[in-house]
């Protein structure tokens, strides 16, 4: 047949497919993107299409040819492109070249006003901030999504919730959408994408309409002129038999929850003294002993400051910027992961903040996004196998809300997420939203995985990273990309990463975080309140796996490691007996062949040190088989003990020092409090 009728068959196919699926899980929007321009197929390159509609993307097309890509985008390949119109073009070259803000670099370089004026600079930041490697097609966008472009740089997309169109980076929308052409894909779009040069504390104080006060604190604090990490050097070399790709940047950067001046006012807070007033009702008492609740301040006799000395750490208007501060890049897309949970979930999401040691929780519930959002009980349950009734469950807190995708603001080095009302570290966090089982991806606990847009990465995207017939859907890391883990055995600890689609993986939020080799690896723990937890490793066996000991530690020190438990042989995957009997090794049987759901055999897990995965999710998206129901989803409890809020990392040794292709496999971890493993009233949930 010929090309051309077969890929249109295959759009058509694939449009019909994914506008079912836009309809299924839109159902309850009341907002939908506009479909009348979705795949339409001209059998052009992306640059044919440019260049026979020059009377309207000749200025474009000349930014392009200005760096060569008009010969690239006239090629085989597979690329995303929004390309704005002429008189989006000379909008915004005016703008260029009439910014006064930059004194150090006039008419931001511009050598004259018009398109002739740019330099090759400018030209190549153009271009590149509206193409992707990757095709992305608006039925994708619409939900809200960040993408990375051939700068490097992302871009957020939403819907206009008057329009219904597709916005790229809040201002441009998509006017014509899913041109589908020999070599990917073309976006029409009104306006140039706009791209921020500002680190996060200046791109903040460019919008004086919504964060003139919260900019004032940053300054007052000298916390303004801390946020200027963009990315980290000096990456090690990688050993790369097996041609994964290897990230050779890593991104730093920081994400800020901020109250708007609207929300301070709604509050009574019009000035930094009223302010500071505020955070010193909030925070003055926080560490004392006896009453406070900030227990690693209570703890180390941290004296908290109330006067005006502002830059200092332990000022009460410092902890409170700092506790909205994540030393990492999310966008709101990202905030909360969905994969392959049951669609009954509720999904959260645990950060550590700047304020030390101290965690924000967010929930995304009813499509909103919720900070520290409490509920009674959370994680317990009073009937087998649900997760209880409305009754245990009161709301305590709703949270503090975010206003949206469409109003976060994007800077070179992080993202500034508005929101509704005050966020502080009350006693209501740590005894109340983070009393409960925490269940942490093992990707959350890496920051440099979210800054870096890898985290929740797909095969495509991975794969237009490779090099040239390399081609390969893996990531691999050099040993010191990330900050929360110390390898101490430099290449023989080989880290890779697998993407939630390359295959029906029973995991947490779909992906798979692997050390392959004779590995010896520390990763820092996050930071939970004071109290007796279980500590838990969620893992999938199979004879792949190694065999390995944990040690814990009050620091990456190996002289602060102690042994926990016995060594855990991850090759060992239940086999109950043919007669129905549970595993003998790890208690393991299919609960729903029990009379009781498995509430006996939950019981003589834990007496073995072990627990079945979780009711929360499914083997692969939409999945039939949950966590639960799969002999190869273990939970292993390697620790029961008294965590203090602060530094603990935990130590993966392999024991098998001859086998230098056996897999080390981390899925999640759990803390899960005493008052809920060992609950007098209530138990807790499977999910």
């Amino acid at each position: 047949m010929n090309k051309n009728i077969i890929k249109g068959l295959a759009t058509t196919l694939a449009g019909a497919a994914l506008l079912v699926l836009h309809s299924s899980l839109c159902v309850s929007c009341k907002e939908d993107i506009d479909e009348s321009n979705l795949y339409t197929f001209t059998g052009e390159t992306i640059e044919d299409y440019l260049t026979n509609r020059s009377e309207q993307f000749s200025s474009f097309n000349y930014i392009l040819s200005r760096i060569g890509y008009d010969k690239i985008l006239s090629a085989y390949g597979t690329y995303t492109c929004f390309a704005p119109g002429n008189e989006a073009v000379a909008e915004y070259i005016d703008s260029l070249y009439n910014d006064q803000t930059n004194k150090d670099l006039p008419h931001n370089g511009m050598t004259a006003q018009g398109l002739e004026g740019l330099t090759d600079s400018l030209c190549k930041d153009i271009a590149l901030f509206h193409l992707l490697n990757t095709e992305v097609m608006g039925i994708h966008m619409g939900n809200g999504m960040t993408i990375k472009t051939l700068l490097g740089r992302d871009i957020n997309t939403n819907i206009d919730s008057i329009t219904g169109q597709v916005m790229v980076s809040r201002y441009s929308a998509i006017t014509s959408m899913d041109n589908e052409l020999e070599n990917g894909v073309l976006h029409e779009i009104d306006h140039v994408i706009r791209r921020s040069n500002m680190l996060v504390a200046g791109e903040m104080e460019s919008h004086p309409e919504q964060f003139t006060l919260f900019t004032q604190a940053l300054k007052v604090t000298g916390l303004a002129d801390s946020l200027n990490m963009t990315e980290k050097t000096g990456l090690n070399e990688v050993t790369n038999n097996d041609k994964y790709w290897v990230p050779e940047r890593c991104e730093m950067g920081y994400t800020i929850f901020a109250e708007t001046d609207e929300t301070f006012s709604a509050n009574g807070i019009t000035n930094i003294e009223q302010l500071a007033a505020y955070a010193k009702q909030q925070y003055e008492h926080c560490a004392e002993q006896g009453g406070g609740w900030y227990d690693y301040a209570r703890n180390h006799n941290i004296e908290v400051s109330t006067g005006g000395d502002y830059e200092n750490p332990w000022n009460v208007l410092s902890m409170f910027v700092r506790y909205h501060i994540i030393e990492y890049k999310v966008p709101f897309d990202k905030l909360v992961y969905d994969y392959n949970q049951q669609k009954s979930m509720t999904l959260v999401e645990y950060y550590e903040t700047m304020l030390p040691y101290t965690l924000v929780k967010l929930t995304r519930n009813s499509g909103k996004r919720l900070l520290n959002r409490w509920i009674e009980n959370n994680t317990l349950t009073d009937r087998v196998g649900g997760l209880g009734t409305n009754a245990m469950h009161q709301e305590r807190f709703a949270g503090v809300e975010l206003y949206g995708a469409a109003s976060q603001v994007a800077a070179v080095n992080g993202y500034i997420h508005p929101i509704k009302d005050m966020l502080v570290y009350d006693v209501n966090v740590p005894q109340g939203a983070l009393n409960e089982r925490m269940r942490f991806d093992d990707t959350s606990l890496l920051g440099e995985m979210m800054s870096n847009s890898i985290r929740g990465m797909t095969n495509a995207e991975v794969k237009a990273h490779a090099d040239a017939g390399d081609n390969y859907n893996r990531v691999r890391f050099p040993s010191n990309y990330f900050n929360n883990m110390v390898v101490y055995n430099g290449d023989d600890t080989q880290m890779r990463y697998l993407t939630k689609d390359e295959g029906n993986y029973s995991n947490y939020q779909g992906d798979e975080f692997l050390c392959i080799g004779v590995y010896d690896f520390a990763m820092r723990l996050p930071p939970v309140p004071d109290g007796t937890y279980e500590l838990r490793i969620g893992y999938t066996a199979n004879g792949n796996r190694g065999m390995l000991q944990f040690y814990l530690g009050r620091s990456s020190e190996l002289t602060s490691m102690q042994a926990l438990d016995i060594p855990l042989d991850m090759r060992f995957v239940p086999a109950p007996g043919s007669d129905g009997t549970p595993d003998t090794r790890t208690g393991w049987i299919l609960w729903t062949n029990t009379d009781d759901q498995g509430v006996e055999s939950d019981a003589n897990m834990r007496n073995l040190g072990y627990m079945r995965g979780p009711l929360y999710y499914t083997i692969g998206v939409n999945g039939s088989t949950v966590a639960r129901s799969n002999a190869q989803d273990l939970r292993r409890i390697i620790a029961k003990q008294v965590f203090e809020q602060g530094e603990y990392w935990l130590r993966f040794k392999t024991v098998l020092r001859d086998n230098a292709n056996a897999q080390f496999h981390l899925d999640y971890i759990e803390f899960c409090p005493e008052n809920v493993y060992n609950n007098t009233i209530y138990v807790e949930d499977m999910y």
